[in-house]
């Protein structure tokens, strides 16, 4: 796999932390989650929902890593762990801003003792700053970058998304910034310290919403399914439920009209064009409500795609993951041995593809195993166990 032989010490918890050291794991890093004796990750608790005693929301941003334990308030528990950061290639942590200075694990310390590794840091507000020190979480981060203030019904109120959005691009910006240090590291041989905070990280997918604000003062407002900037770009409900099209060029509007046999909106000079359309955008979207309330979802979705008009059906989250597609796009994987399913690796590499291969680890499964490894022996490893540092 892509990342075999690179060694991570994972010292995060919640979801975007661990979001983005599984990501790592699953093309072959060798993660070892660093956790709390007896309680381990918060998420382990969160629940229910529970699968055979795990939460599942720990279980889905877990998996393909060892566990061990280790009590960081006591100094062997830091000396074990600076040996373990003296054989890896990257550690990433998501303590707030000082947390590690406080544990004498810093980045200026960290890197003059193992100037190689690549130094991770995912949190709220990122390492400076006057807010670097405030504790956040993925919702607080969804409302103070302006994202709740543009989702939602544009008669009601703000709408954080359905998922931890802002954690979950946080930890993909995170392996980005991580895979490109390593590639750094080839050519200076040195690491260095890749920080991503996760009101950053949510902004820069902004995109044409910050730049139409940046660029023409035109701040984004909440707009339900509709498209700012194209026209019909939305949902319509039909006769048996809700689809969504997206007419994108003007050839693709002609199509679509005459899809709906429409010929008297592709004649309306108010629609001649996407600038057109979005400007007569109230009632251009009226007559289209009504002509889809005629006929079913099945129905447009053959004509529609029979034009080649972007479309497609409003489903659950359980009929996408019941769909064929997302088993044919092994999006819906077993972990081998088990009877546990859970999310696919979305990155297809012809190559060296990455491999769901272990199940979220219990809390401190891999501590003997790991310490074993380090050299030290069964008896000191069970004095550290009755002392409480592991």
């Amino acid at each position: 796999m892509p990342l075999t032989g690179i060694r991570v010490v994972d010292l995060t918890r919640i979801l975007a932390g661990p979001y983005a050291t599984m990501t790592l794991a699953d093309m072959g890093a060798d993660v070892l989650k660093i956790e709390r004796p007896g309680t381990g990750d918060d998420t382990r608790a969160w629940g229910p929902p529970f699968h055979d005693g795990m939460s599942t929301y720990f279980l889905a941003v877990n998996r393909n890593k060892r566990s061990m334990t280790l009590n960081l308030k006591e100094e062997s528990a830091i000396a074990i762990l600076w040996q373990l950061l003296g054989q890896a290639d990257v550690v990433v942590s998501n303590f707030r801003s000082g947390v590690m200075d406080q544990l004498g694990l810093g980045y200026e310390s960290v890197a003059s003792r193992c100037p190689r590794i690549v130094y991770g840091v995912i949190n709220g507000y990122g390492d400076s700053g006057e807010s670097a020190s405030r504790p956040s979480f993925d919702v607080i981060a969804q409302a103070e970058s302006g994202l709740m203030e543009m989702t939602g019904a544009a008669d009601g109120p703000p709408t954080k998304v359905g998922i931890s959005l802002a954690d979950e691009v946080a930890g993909l910006v995170l392996v980005q910034g991580v895979l490109l240090a390593l590639l750094a590291r080839q050519r200076t041989r040195r690491g260095q310290k890749v920080e991503v905070a996760l009101r950053d990280a949510l902004m820069s997918l902004f995109t044409y919403q910050a730049q139409a604000y940046l660029s023409a003062g035109q701040a984004p407002r909440r707009m339900g399914n509709e498209h700012p900037s194209i026209v019909p770009y939305q949902t319509f409900e039909a006769a048996d439920g809700v689809l969504v099209v997206g007419v994108g060029n003007e050839a693709a509007w002609g199509r679509f009209c005459e899809v709906l046999s429409a010929r008297d909106l592709l004649d309306d000079n108010r629609f001649a064009t996407n600038s057109d359309r979005v400007q007569h955008r109230g009632i251009l979207t009226e007559k289209l409500t009504e002509r889809f309330a005629c006929a079913p979802v099945a129905e447009w979705l053959q004509a529609l795609e029979g034009a080649s008009i972007p479309c497609g059906r409003v489903t659950s989250a359980a009929e996408a993951f019941d769909d064929p597609l997302t088993f044919e796009r092994e999006m819906r994987v077993s972990i081998p041995g088990t009877d546990v399913e859970v999310t696919g690796i979305p990155v297809k590499m012809s190559a060296t593809p990455g491999v769901v291969r272990t199940a979220p680890p219990a809390l401190g499964s891999d501590t003997n195993e790991v310490l074993t490894e380090l050299g030290h022996t069964a008896a000191q490893i069970d004095a550290w166990r009755v002392a409480g540092v592991i």
